[in-house]
């Protein structure tokens, strides 16, 4: 394989983090052939960010260099800033994790989901992954269609009995929670309580005016065909994954609240970042320590029926593969291709790390990683 000039890189390093600048450098020229066309990487912590990186392009044809405050699709790791919003309303008082999801949804009670609770739901316990009804990707773009779908569906196995990945379904069903909890959808909630008073570039339904920052997406290498069990099949097949979606302006002004965030790696770093400090950072709180405790309290040890092994809280999921470093307490979410944002509280560490070229698994086992390992390498010493 030829290997490309390396882009120009920006940003920068506290002393004692040159190792994460040589890690994120080296996934530009990766010898495994899993390299960057453009990302972004920032650390914070106890509060204050330790490394801001940035480098390579928003574009396929390399012509426009990426930048600090760059945009891109960061799929499923939206999903951790969904589960910040639950926790918030639970810490507000306003939700329970024990609660019913009838009892704030009440069509969502039909065909036997009556006693489905939200904490099943964010642990992916729900037995609602996929749909009965033919769903295209792009009807994943009206919330009212979707969700109506999955109030009338009966469950797909008993719910509880099992943990299977509800990799599109989860956004819809805590959105719709959320929005009957504040009169809000997922993305305006996100925006007014979270994002807007962190200044945190995370944008689920983004308006017109931001797409001028918006990296393309680069879809990954078709995956090899793989058996699916019995769980599995539902989130997979119906609908098929549509890598590409992220380049459509609708897809981008739809909330599809467990796929389409859009992101900065600084964004996701603050949102962690005020998580790793406590449940605040810069004067603004997101959740008490009783409320952070409840977040990252486990609702399911594993395994998941599609994922594997996962240790699953509250709609976050603890450090097992190792995807976030060496450390077992640190939590967060990944994206399809590689983004994610990660916390440690013990050590007070925050990662948010995002990327254009997505790998060919919902956390590549190179790039990622990779930066994650050096940076626990530099906290630890």
């Amino acid at each position: 394989m030829t290997s490309l000039p390396l882009p120009p890189i920006g940003g920068w390093v506290a002393p004692g983090f040159e190792r994460v600048r040589d890690a994120f450098i080296a996934n530009f020229d990766r010898a495994d052939g899993d390299s960057e066309c453009g990302a972004a990487l920032a650390v914070y912590r106890h509060g204050s960010c330790l490394v801001d990186l940035w480098g390579g392009y928003t574009d396929t044809a390399r012509t426009r260099p990426w930048a600090r405050d760059t945009l891109v699709n960061v799929w499923s790791a939206t999903k951790g800033i969904v589960a910040v919003a639950a926790a918030m309303l639970v810490d507000q008082g306003r939700l329970r994790y024990e609660d019913r999801v009838a009892d704030h949804w009440p069509e969502f009670a039909a065909n036997g989901k009556e006693a489905i609770t939200i904490a099943q739901v964010l642990s992916h316990q729900a037995g609602l992954n996929g749909f009965k009804e033919p769903t295209t990707f792009a009807d994943l773009e009206n919330w009212s269609l979707i969700t109506s779908r999955l109030a009338a569906q009966a469950p797909l196995w008993p719910p509880g009995s099992v943990a299977s990945y509800h990799a599109l379904t989860v956004g819809y069903l805590i959105g719709e929670v959320i929005r009957r909890v504040t009169g809000r959808s997922a993305g305006d909630f996100i925006a007014d309580s979270i994002a807007g008073p962190l200044g945190a570039d995370v944008f689920v339904g983004l308006r017109p005016g931001e797409d001028w920052r918006v990296a393309e997406i680069i879809a990954p290498p078709p995956p090899a065909e793989e058996p699916l069990n019995d769980y599995a099949i539902h989130a997979k097949r119906n609908p098929s994954a549509d890598a590409l979606a992220p380049n459509r302006r609708a897809w981008r002004a739809a909330e599809v609240p467990a796929a389409n965030g859009q992101a900065s790696a600084q964004g996701l770093a603050r949102i962690y970042a005020a998580l790793a400090n406590g449940g605040s950072l810069d004067g603004t709180t997101l959740l008490s320590p009783a409320g952070l405790d409840a977040l990252r309290a486990q609702r399911h040890p594993g395994p998941d029926q599609q994922v594997g092994p996962r240790q699953w809280a509250a709609g976050m999921t603890f450090d097992v593969a190792p995807n976030y470093g060496p450390h077992a307490d640190t939590f967060g979410h990944s994206g399809w291709g590689g983004a994610y944002g990660c916390a440690n509280v013990a050590r007070g560490v925050s990662i948010g790390y995002a990327m254009n070229r997505m790998g060919g698994a919902v956390t590549p086992t190179s790039r990622g990683p990779a930066i994650a390992a050096a940076v626990f390498a530099c906290v630890d010493g």
